[in-house]
């Protein structure tokens, strides 16, 4: 059968840019296929009050870069575009503790933390990653308070995905001998999450994206899948067909390709709503454990506008330090460049209760008691300017899980452990510490405050790995259960709570997935 794709890759996050680098290098034909819009430098917003370009709402003719997902437990921020979450993300290369790779579904199936380190370095390597060289008054204060908790010696520079070359100025690919694009050196503009301006960030369209499309690999933007069904068999043998609309058109052209396999990656919300869809139709041998043991990194964002008018917490890369508080936590510091004020419409004085009326009680009180801080932190200080968020994570594990709902969704229910919660001591412990540090006061995202659910940017599992189709939905290759040719790599395959941010894991173990795929027969040399 003559095929149109050898594989299509159904997202272009960092599972699917992987992917299609290396399936293009060993001479497959490679389509990619993305909801989201290609971002140039100058396409991005200047700053996120420009919603159109800044966020994913396409009711309203939003097509930015960011998406925000409600649900009853969590509240989600994910990535769209080309590059998925690598355009909207904060940079940061962490390698999770050795807990990581030795709990969860996946935890029998192999020794990952030495299978895994090789590739960890490759990935390294592929996203330039680089030791972020300067602090700002944000990060100054935070090591402060390492200080005051006598963990000085657990605060740390972190490694970035950014080119540090001499600000502003241009150069030819400083990677992959020539071979990518030009790239300028980072301004510290605190910019990195409304969409790096300046080049400087190393986001996957300029690294793997960009030498896949040297090997002739093709991205289709603008499109979403919404259906794979198997090609004259059950499971695949004979390859599927693979049906796209516009996601940016309301009356735009449907079409299908066929393809000898394929590959989700397009992260918890695209892959396992589509998987949980495709479950009730066209692909039924799925695994009943899809939309399991989906995690939140058990993680805290809480904002602390600071009264001092000296400082200047948007200045720096989007996150610039870090500091492990315990074997199982650590605090990192963010920020948004100046101008970047729109969050302030979603923010609520921290507050913290057993129920709506109790947080609410707390909230009022803290108005009253401070008003004239209150006033100037909504109405007079630059927001970005005055406000860092630090966020919190664990490596303490609890899961939720995903299921359709009614309305063509999907929804979420309590999985193991305790349900994800928007008050950790810990955080507000340390919250009170730092704000005390930079004369601030806290505040948290809207539903935090009022109905206690936590938001999260690092949402992941719902197709883990397991040693058959009763523990999991893939197999430690990645290889769907019970369909041939056909994988998950995206942050949904992640079977443990890695307690960092996850895109250098996802890098990694993208990597090791496709190092597992041969040569094609007529391109082995005999």
């Amino acid at each position: 059968m003559q095929y149109d794709f050898d594989y299509i890759i159904i997202g272009s996050g960092f599972g699917g840019s992987v992917s299609a680098l290396r399936l293009s290098e060993k001479g497959y034909k490679v389509l990619v296929i993305e909801k989201g819009k290609w971002y140039k430098s100058e396409d991005f917003a200047k700053t996120n009050w420009n919603l159109r370009k800044w966020l994913w709402m396409p009711s309203l003719r939003f097509f930015g870069i960011m998406k925000m997902s409600i649900f009853r437990h969590v509240v989600i921020i994910s990535g769209t575009g080309v590059g998925g979450g690598s355009l909207v993300y904060a940079n940061t290369l962490p390698v999770p503790k050795s807990a990581f790779y030795k709990s969860g579904s996946w935890s029998e199936l192999e020794d990952w933390e030495t299978e895994l380190k090789p590739f960890y370095q490759k990935a390294l390597t592929m996203l330039g990653a680089s030791r972020n060289p300067k602090l700002f008054d944000g990060d100054l204060a935070l090591k402060e308070l390492a200080k005051e908790i006598g963990k000085e010696d657990q605060f740390e520079h972190p490694d970035v995905a950014v080119f540090f070359g001499k600000e502003g100025v241009n150069v030819k690919d400083p990677y992959f001998e020539g071979k990518g694009p030009e790239r300028a050196g980072c301004n510290f503009c605190g910019g990195c999450m409304t969409g790096c301006r300046h080049n400087a960030k190393n986001t996957l369209d300029k690294n793997y994206l960009y030498l896949a499309q040297n090997n002739g690999a093709e991205i289709l933007a603008e499109n979403e899948v919404y259906d794979v069904l198997p090609i004259d068999d059950k499971d695949g043998t004979s390859g599927y067909k693979v049906a796209v609309k516009s996601s940016t058109k309301f009356f735009g052209s449907r079409k299908e390709f066929t393809s000898k396999g394929v590959i989700f990656s397009g992260g918890v919300l695209g892959t396992i709503k589509l998987l949980l869809k495709l479950k009730t139709k066209s692909l039924p041998l799925l695994s009943d454990k899809l939309g399991d043991d989906i995690r939140t990194n058990n993680e805290t964002l809480i904002s602390v506008s600071s009264l001092d008018k000296t400082k200047n917490l948007s200045k720096g890369v989007a996150i610039g330090s870090l500091l492990h508080t315990d074997d199982n936590s650590h605090l990192e510091i963010v920020r948004y460049s100046e101008g970047s004020g729109f969050w302030k419409l979603l923010h609520l004085p921290l507050s913290n209760g057993k129920n709506t009326i109790e947080r609410m009680a707390n909230m009022t009180q803290q108005v009253v008691k401070y008003p004239l801080t209150y006033f100037k932190i909504y109405w007079v200080n630059s927001w970005s300017k005055s406000t860092t968020v630090l966020l919190f994570m664990q490596s303490i594990d609890s899961t939720l899980k995903f299921k359709n709902n009614f309305f063509g969704g999907m929804s979420s229910t309590i999985g193991t452990g305790l349900k994800p919660s928007a008050y950790i001591p810990e955080s507000i412990a340390l919250t009170e510490k730092y704000s005390k540090i930079i004369n601030g006061k806290a505040t948290s995202f809207v539903l935090e405050s009022v109905a206690g659910i936590p938001s999260t940017a690092h949402v992941l599992g719902g197709a883990v790995m397991g040693k058959d189709r009763s523990e999991g939905v893939i197999n430690k290759n990645n290889e769907v259960f019970g369909y041939h040719n056909m994988l998950i790599i995206d942050g949904s395959m992640i079977s443990a709570n890695p307690g960092v941010n996850p895109s250098l894991s996802i890098t990694a173990i993208a990597e090791r997935a496709m190092d597992q795929i041969p040569v094609p027969i007529e391109r082995k040399d005999f």
